[in-house]
């Protein structure tokens, strides 16, 4: 059998685990690309910590002409988290023919975050008969572990979620996104500003490509999604997690003092027809070093249902999703297609 072709685009901290988890899997690596002129030339072993591949690091300028050479039959993009900034690399790899996964947060629901950059690339995919999703730890912890807590409750009329996670994990990106590193005023005249508007400016700012969500914001879209229901409303609120005392940020290479921002709690909330809430809040900031990551999900009805996660190993469990995703989305149908509204994640022993 013929081996799923792949190409890495993005080769930081995440691409570690899933390029190993693909090749586990028995996919073949065939090219990657990155911007980061430290590893330029690179062979992807050294960031795997293994032994070389043959394959070597290229631009991301180079992006086109490596697809067109490898004719991979998927790319993996582990860049940043908005729709906006990996699109361009989105329209390269489906243009030439090639199915997308990306770990962008936000495509795991674009729908209702930038309908109509998402609705081009959708018409685009459809087009060139690929397929195009994002996942992540999202998919399974935030997604179908909390779909399928309600499809054994009866009358369920809310549910309330968080997440934390530690932004150090992730990148210099997700951080920033957080607003990790900021001054209070900096945090209320950015990250904050967003939320503090009608939501007919917010429909606006959508609608012209321009809207920041935060994860929960995409999160609250999928489940209503994947439970069949119809948003009436949706509302966010970010709120600044303030540094008790100064904290040293690897991933920003700087300390935060006392009184700055080490990141945020992003507030979803989702009103339905069906008379149902959707609440949800990821709390993502520099950790202090009594703070873990814990997933806290209840789905209220009869009867009410509490589950907890603590301190998952968010990164790997991001990687494993997306090596156990490359073949539901090569067999999906062509367009921009959340997992929603694909067969639940399962566990693969070989593709």
């Amino acid at each position: 059998m013929t081996p799923i072709k792949v190409v890495q685009i993005g080769c930081g901290k995440m691409s570690k685990y899933i390029m190993q988890y693909v090749e586990d899997l028995g996919a073949e690596i065939v090219g990657a690309v990155d911007i980061n002129p430290d590893i330029l030339g690179w062979d992807i072993g050294q960031i795997m910590e293994s032994p070389n591949r043959g394959v070597v690091i290229n631009d991301v300028s180079k992006l086109e002409e490596l697809l067109k050479e490898t004719k991979p039959d998927i790319a993996i993009i582990t860049t940043l988290s908005y729709l906006n900034d990996v699109a361009d690399n989105i329209r390269v790899c489906v243009k030439n023919g090639v199915n997308v996964i990306t770990t962008s947060e936000e495509c795991f629901y674009a729908f209702n975050s930038n309908p109509t950059l998402t609705h081009e690339l959708d018409v685009l995919a459809k087009a060139n008969g690929v397929t195009v999703t994002g996942c992540g730890y999202q998919d399974v912890f935030w997604g179908s572990l909390i779909t399928n807590i309600a499809g054994t409750t009866h009358n369920v009329t809310k549910i309330k979620g968080s997440s934390s996670y530690n932004v150090e994990d992730y990148g210099i990106a997700l951080a920033k996104a957080h607003g990790a590193g900021l001054t209070q005023g900096e945090f209320e005249q950015t990250v904050a500003k967003a939320d503090k508007i009608s939501p007919e400016e917010r429909e606006k700012i959508i609608n012209n490509r321009k809207f920041l969500p935060s994860y929960m914001w995409n999160t609250s879209g999928w489940l209503a999604d994947k439970l069949h229901l119809t948003p009436k409303s949706l509302t966010q609120e970010c709120v600044p997690i303030i540094a008790e005392e100064a904290i040293h940020s690897d991933t920003l290479q700087m300390d935060i003092e006392k009184g700055m921002v080490r990141g945020m709690r992003a507030i979803a909330t989702l009103e339905t027809q069906e008379g149902i809430t959707i609440e949800a809040q990821c709390i993502g900031c520099v950790y202090t070093k009594d703070e873990f990551d814990k997933n806290e999900w209840t789905v209220y009805g009869e009867p009410d249902t509490t589950i907890v996660v603590n301190k998952p190993d968010t990164v790997r469990l991001t990687c494993a999703d997306i090596a156990n995703r490359l073949t539901d989305v090569i067999n999906a149908k062509p367009g921009f297609i959340p997992t929603s509204q694909m067969p639940e994640i399962s566990y693969k022993i070989e593709y």
